[in-house]
C-alpha cells in the first residue's frame, strides 16, 4: 500500500512540474500576452482550487463507503491520464526547442540561472520563509481528533472552506492584485500567517471557548484559512520566478524550485514536531 501512495505521489510530482514548465514557457511566448502579468498563473491556481473542492466534497460523500471502493473511484481517474496523453504537444503552441539538448546541458543552464543574485535570493528567501516557521498542521490535527473528538465530517468542512478560500485568493489576485509587487505580498502573507498561528495558541488555551465561538466553527474557518494560507505565496512567487526563468531551462528551473519548496516544508514540518515535544514536555 506504501509503494502505491508513493508511486501516486511521485506520478503528481511529475505532472505539476510539467505544468508550471508549461505556463513558465507560455509566459515566455511572445505569442501570450498576458500571462507575464500574471493571468495564466491565475488561472491554472483557480482551476487547480476548484478541482480541489470537488475532489473534498467528493471525499466527503464517500465516507460511508470502504476504502477499497474509494481507492477504486479514485483509480478512474486513469481515464484522465489517458485523454491528456492524447493531446500533441504542438497544439499548446510552445515555443520551439532543439530536440537534441540533454541532461547535462539543462544542469549547466540551470547552474547559470542560480547565480543569478535576483534568482538565488528569490528562492533562497522563499525556501527559508517556509522552513523557518514550524508547521503545526499535524499536531492541530491530533488535538482536534484525539482531545476535542471532532468528527470527521468537520475536519472535511474545513478542507472545503479552505479550498473555498484558496478560489477566492486566485480570483482576487487576478482582479485586483497582479499590479502589486510581489515582496509586498509576499511580507503581507508572511504576516497573516503569523497571526494565524498566535491564534491557534490562543484556541488551544480556550480563549475563544470564554468569548462563546464554538471549536467546530474555529477549526472550519480559521484552522482551513490556515492549513491553505501557508500556500498563498505560491501564485505570486510562481508570477515572480516565471518573469525570472532564463528562456529554455523552464522544466529543470521549476523541478529545482518545487524540490526546494518541498524540502522546506519538510523541515517546516520536522521544525513543528519538535516546537509541540518541547512545549508537552515542558508542560508536564
Amino acid at each position: 500500500m506504501s509503494l502505491f501512495l508513493l508511486l501516486g505521489n511521485y506520478g503528481a510530482a511529475i505532472a505539476e512540474v510539467a505544468n508550471d514548465a508549461i505556463v513558465a514557457e507560455m509566459t515566455k511566448s511572445k505569442t501570450s500576452q498576458s500571462s507575464s502579468s500574471g493571468e495564466l498563473q491565475s488561472f491554472v491556481w483557480i482551476a487547480s482550487a476548484v478541482g480541489g473542492i470537488l475532489g473534498m466534497l467528493v471525499g466527503i460523500a464517500m465516507v460511508r463507503f470502504s476504502p477499497q471502493s474509494m481507492f477504486l473511484f479514485y483509480g478512474l481517474l486513469v481515464l484522465h491520464f489517458l485523454l491528456t496523453i492524447t493531446v500533441p504537444e504542438r497544439s499548446l503552441n510552445l515555443p520551439k526547442s532543439p530536440s537534441h539538448v540533454g541532461i547535462r546541458k539543462q544542469l549547466l543552464d540551470l547552474s547559470a540561472a542560480l547565480r543569478k543574485p535576483e534568482i538565488a535570493n528569490s528562492i533562497a528567501w522563499f525556501a527559508a520563509s517556509y522552513a523557518l516557521i514550524p508547521v503545526l498542521t499535524g499536531t492541530m490535527f491530533f488535538y482536534q481528533t484525539q482531545y476535542l473528538k471532532m468528527d470527521t465530517s468537520v475536519l472535511g468542512i474545513s478542507k472545503v472552506f479552505g479550498q473555498l478560500v484558496n478560489l477566492l485568493w486566485g480570483v482576487i489576485y487576478d482582479h485586483s492584485l497582479k499590479s502589486v509587487r510581489p515582496r509586498t505580498l509576499l511580507q503581507a502573507i508572511q504576516a497573516t500567517m503569523a497571526a494565524l498561528m498566535i491564534s491557534d495558541v490562543l484556541f488551544v488555551r480556550g480563549t475563544y471557548r470564554l468569548l462563546g465561538v464554538p471549536d467546530s466553527v474555529y477549526v472550519v474557518v480559521f484552522s482551513g484559512v490556515l492549513e491553505i494560507l501557508l500556500f498563498f505565496k505560491i501564485l505570486p512567487f510562481n508570477v515572480l520566478i516565471a518573469q525570472l526563468c532564463p528562456p529554455g531551462c523552464e522544466g529543470s528551473f521549476m523541478a529545482f524550485v518545487l524540490s526546494a519548496l518541498a524540502l522546506s516544508i519538510i523541515v517546516s514540518g520536522y521544525l513543528g514536531v519538535a516546537l509541540a515535544s518541547y512545549i508537552g514536555d515542558h508542560r508536564k
